[in-house]
């Protein structure tokens, strides 16, 4: 099987709003990430997306506009050589107390069942509480990185660990780790 990592996407791809992201123009990689993604896809390593998008149930953003940056999102990856095996979405609105949205763990069993992935073995790469909840929920190795709301999370709870700069960053040291095997 195939290492793998499964990625929020904001704040960790590309730049977060506390207003959401509503349309593709709005829609800005992070420094680096989508060279990470490439080189993580270069190496043989499976890279997923889980991300909670409450802004469709709260009438922020239409679902043809959630396409439509998702579509910005992997033309800007694949043209940087990399590529998304799947994107998982919760589209609930946070009251809705359903299973997908992190920080439960939803997605992350989700995608682990449809692609036979052995959650211990992988990662989840977040910025925010959320995520690391989930990454502990599912039993994948959550990795912390600085961007988007990170450091404000690491900020809330110093014990944080891994953390990465960036997704750069945690690229760099897991290839290494790679290439030590």
């Amino acid at each position: 099987m195939a290492p793998f990592v499964i990625l929020d996407r904001d704040g960790v791809i590309n730049e977060d709003s506390p207003e959401y992201i509503k349309s593709p123009e709005e829609w800005i990689p992070v420094d680096g990430s989508l060279d990470a993604i490439a080189a993580l896809t270069r190496a043989g390593v499976d890279v997923y997306i889980a991300t909670n998008q409450a802004g469709v149930a709260r009438g922020k953003l239409t679902l043809t506009s959630l396409k439509s940056i998702h579509k910005k999102m992997l033309d800007q990856i694949r043209a940087a050589g990399g590529d998304i095996r799947e994107i998982a979405c919760c589209l609930h609105h946070p009251n809705d107390a359903c299973e997908c949205r992190k920080p439960r763990p939803g997605m992350l069993l989700d995608l682990a069942q449809h692609h036979n992935l052995v959650l211990p073995e992988g990662y989840f790469v977040g910025d925010s509480e959320k995520d690391m909840a989930a990454a502990h929920a599912a039993g994948c190795q959550g990795v912390l990185v600085l961007t988007g709301n990170g450091q404000a999370t690491l900020e809330a709870n110093p014990d944080h660990q891994p953390v990465f700069r960036d997704l750069a960053a945690f690229t760099q040291h897991l290839l290494t780790i790679f290439d030590q095997d």
